[in-house]
């Protein structure tokens, strides 16, 4: 007998019991003789027998997993909405496939395809920034499979949503830019077909509004793909063009440390002349000089949020499907913006 190719079968045959003897002993079930438990369990260990996954799935027309696709797992941010996802998952013993769309519609389409033929119990999406056609999802809809939509909200879709209050998080950081005497501030911002994108600069045109600083389009600059490549081409296209900068909100923190690496190769200090804000608080945000200040985002909070409306909607108890949930922001203080008296403070 060949180890780890056993079925319930094989065990019967060699210790001459019934299949639904087998069956009955692995499970605990009552009304086996304890000798006869101990035997059966022994020859599953010996011969590393696992229960036929496929074979369960059909009988319980239940997969126990789930399907999540991200834009990218290089992302500090959504490595950490993994982990929430898989936590929450463990604990109610599913398991988690997942699947990384590179930031590309094709792909994201395709993975799409790939997990619905996997029967998975349910999809845990971030959309792709280049989705814009939204039919591979509109069929996951209308064929009845749970979906719960992550960090990037998708309109006109019945599914439920976790994402971050992007609008507040962006005021956030351009009133702490404002109170630290800045007043030409530059957006690098993210693509406008996402909502998320949208939001930021919604954030960004407040704050400066509320303070009674003009709003200036030419100073919203997408880079579209937040590369810290693409922020250093943009920024040094506004430096070398003489305009008036004297602070920077950044879609995300490599642009952010693009944004950071031009003006200091124009001969600008950060913070004294130009104050630097970025999105998402990755781990390096702590290690660049000047150290980054940017919006920390909860990603794992978020991840465990899409994970327990996933239950909701496969164990049908949750009776609103446009369900959004939104989580809040924390603005992290560093060296790259924060004068030296408000450094003080902080590190007191």
């Amino acid at each position: 007998m060949k180890k780890g190719q056993v079925t319930i079968k094989d065990i019967a045959k060699e210790l001459n019991i019934s299949c639904s003897t087998v069956s009955r002993a692995l499970k605990d079930f009552p009304g086996i003789s304890p000798h006869t438990r101990q035997a059966v369990r022994e020859l599953a260990e010996k011969y590393h027998y696992r229960p036929n996954a496929v074979a369960l799935s059909l009988r319980n027309q239940r997969t126990n997993i789930i399907g999540v696709i991200i834009p990218e797992t290089v992302h500090f941010f959504f490595s950490t909405v993994i982990s929430g996802i898989e936590d929450e998952a463990m604990k109610e013993g599913y398991n988690v496939m997942i699947c990384q769309s590179n930031e590309s519609f094709e792909r994201e389409a395709d993975s799409i395809d790939a997990l619905m033929s996997a029967r998975v119990d349910g999809l845990l999406v971030s959309i792709s920034r280049e989705t814009k056609d939204l039919a591979h999802l509109q069929k996951v809809v209308d064929e009845g499979v749970p979906m719960v939509f992550f960090d990037r909200l998708v309109e006109g879709m019945n599914a439920p949503s976790v994402i971050v209050d992007d609008y507040q998080g962006a005021y956030d950081a351009v009133e702490h830019l404002i109170k630290q005497g800045c007043r030409d501030i530059v957006h690098l911002a993210g693509p406008e077909n996402l909502i998320i994108g949208r939001k930021r600069i919604e954030g960004y045109k407040s704050a400066l509004e509320d303070n009674e600083i003009p709003i200036n389009e030419d100073s919203i600059i997408e880079c579209r793909n937040g590369t810290q490549e693409e922020a250093v081409i943009a920024m040094n296209k506004l430096l070398s063009s003489g305009k008036r900068i004297d602070g920077v909100f950044a879609n995300n923190d490599l642009a952010a440390l693009g944004a950071m690496k031009a003006i200091k190769k124009a001969g600008f200090k950060i913070p004294e002349d130009i104050s630097v804000v970025g999105y998402s608080d990755w781990q390096f945000c702590s290690l660049v000089d000047p150290s980054l200040t940017s919006v920390a985002q909860p990603g794992y909070e978020m991840g465990r949020e899409a994970c327990r409306l996933m239950f909701q909607e496969i164990n049908k108890t949750n009776t609103q499907k446009s369900t959004i949930k939104i989580l809040d922001t924390q603005l992290v203080l560093r060296e790259s913006s924060a004068k030296e008296r408000v450094l003080q403070a902080i590190y007191k």
